[in-house]
């Protein structure tokens, strides 16, 4: 995919499965991310950036690190007020709340790949 945009989609899983999806690509989208949330029904998409953080959230997350082509090169469980480590290949961050990823079979080595449906779901 080129360039990324704030909008909504779905991600494909490796079983088929299609998970309700929003994509954050626009720095005021990325730096907002799931603040203020209470939780997420799917995952949310933040690209470009290979780090994040959970100051000021409500609850814990999954986080997924995926390089270039989507692959997953880590994921871990933060609790709210946390500092994510960089990952240096990491392109991409998938979030998600906390044990959700597991149920999908997302782990290092899982290629994933992302429709996008519909441009901005929402002003920032």
């Amino acid at each position: 995919m080129g360039k990324w945009a704030d909008g909504t989609g779905t991600l494909a899983l490796p079983d088929g499965a299609a998970v309700p999806l929003e994509v954050a690509a626009s720095y005021r989208a990325r730096r907002r991310g799931l603040l203020g949330r209470d939780g997420i029904t799917g995952a949310l998409l933040i690209t470009p950036t290979n780090s994040v953080h959970t100051f000021g959230m409500r609850f814990a997350i999954d986080v997924a690190y995926l390089d270039r082509s989507l692959g997953v090169l880590s994921v871990v469980t933060m609790r709210p007020g946390r500092l994510g480590m960089v990952r240096p290949r990491g392109r991409h961050v998938l979030e998600a709340e906390a044990g959700a990823m597991a149920g999908w079979g997302l782990r290092p080595g899982v290629r994933v790949s992302v429709q996008v449906t519909e441009g901005p779901s929402r002003a920032g």
